[in-house]
């Protein structure tokens, strides 16, 4: 499993431990993860075909009226590249799921401490 950005700011302003792997991407976001004690994960660092699926979900997304922003499609391609899951906070990455089925995405939400996966 691949966790967003969001979800890793989450668990470290909560002391809670890292399991999961991140990309380079939330890496670049959120510098702490890398020296946090509690991070357990890899770190993934983006190819040249993360980069170039990225481009092509783009693509799609814009035939569709909904461009997205590239650090989210990276890290999107990343996990699909991968076979990853990911697990985030942010509702936009389940517009991906228009274009690409394969792509499997848990939105947490932590006001009611639940997760829905997609």
């Amino acid at each position: 499993m691949i966790l967003d950005t969001s979800s890793v700011i989450r668990r470290v302003s909560q002391g809670r431990e890292v399991e999961g792997n991140i990309t380079s991407i939330t890496l670049i976001e959120y510098p702490p993860v890398r020296t946090y004690d509690k991070f357990h994960g890899r770190i993934y660092f983006l190819t040249e075909a993360d980069q170039l699926r990225a481009a092509s979900l783009q693509g799609k997304m814009r035939a569709l009226g909904k461009p997205m922003g590239a650090a989210n499609l990276l890290i999107a391609a990343v996990c699909l590249n991968r076979d990853e899951e990911l697990l985030t906070m942010d509702e936009d990455f389940l517009s991906i799921l228009e274009v690409e089925p394969a792509f499997r995405v848990i939105v947490e939400d932590f006001r009611n401490h639940s997760s829905e996966r997609r």
